[in-house]
């Protein structure tokens, strides 16, 4: 059993208008085996809570802790935290020209294990992993995401979920520009993780839709860099239905 815990988290950025404070002090643990969602309006400070988690250099945590199975989260690199076992599935997933898809993989896993996965089960491993996720297998060969549409680059995010194999994913917004199809096949894919791995997720979304496929067992609401409320599913079905005014009216009253 493994625990990600953020106590009190502040965050701010610099931005050409001064310091931005986004993060007011956000608490929540999430333990193996449990998927929490975040939802929130835009500029609520979903994803960068996702970034700060990541170790993203731009953003400046100003109070508060992460921790790893109670290991200081905010004293290690991206590296670092990649090999402890954190991973993010990003939001918009970068081009990387001239790094072909199996150089990449190969060379991340072994960077995250600190060994060099056996070459004849590793490349079984990865053609399965494509197979479930119909990524083509010509898709190897291609340099990291170039030339990807939004749902291949998405789902070759969750290739490499299901390969590296982390005690937590935060997956930023990952259904974001899929159609029904490919919203499906990546869902599967997050469960697959999550039940073979035994996975604590952290689902960030604006949408109810991804929840019919990925049933998270908490739900919170992000408003103006704070945990408006949180509870179980039924919360995800009141914001389907009835937006987020409540919240941001409580926010706007500074209650």
């Amino acid at each position: 059993m493994s625990t990600l815990e953020i106590k009190d988290l502040h965050v701010s950025i610099e931005t050409d208008q001064g310091t931005k404070h986004i993060l007011k002090g956000v608490s929540l643990t999430i333990s193996s085996g449990e998927i929490h969602a975040i939802m929130g309006p835009n500029g609520s400070g979903k994803s960068t809570l996702a970034s700060t988690i990541a170790g993203h250099p731009r953003y400046e945590v100003t109070k508060g802790e992460i921790l790893l199975d109670g290991e200081d989260v905010l004293e290690m690199g991206p590296d670092e935290r990649a090999q402890a076992g954190l991973f993010l599935a990003m939001q918009y997933p970068v081009e990387v020209p001239g790094v072909t898809m199996t150089n990449f993989l190969r060379t991340a896993k072994t960077a995250i294990d600190g060994e060099a996965p056996k070459l004849r089960t590793w490349t079984k491993e990865v053609k399965q992993a494509m197979e479930k996720l119909r990524i083509d297998a010509d898709f190897a060969n291609r340099n990291v995401n170039e030339g990807f549409s939004g749902g291949e680059k998405k789902r070759v995010e969750i290739l490499q979920l299901e390969l590296f194999k982390p005690k937590f994913a935060i997956l930023d917004e990952t259904d974001s520009g899929l159609d029904i199809d490919a919203l499906r096949v990546v869902s599967e894919g997050v469960n697959r993780a999550h039940e073979d791995n035994d996975m604590g997720t952290l689902l960030i979304t604006h949408y109810t839709r991804i929840l019919n496929y990925i049933k998270p067992s908490f739900v919170h609401v992000f408003v103006d860099g704070r945990v408006a409320e949180q509870g179980g599913p039924e919360l995800a079905d009141e914001l389907e239905a009835n937006g987020y005014d409540r919240f941001l009216a409580t926010a706007a009253a500074g209650v």
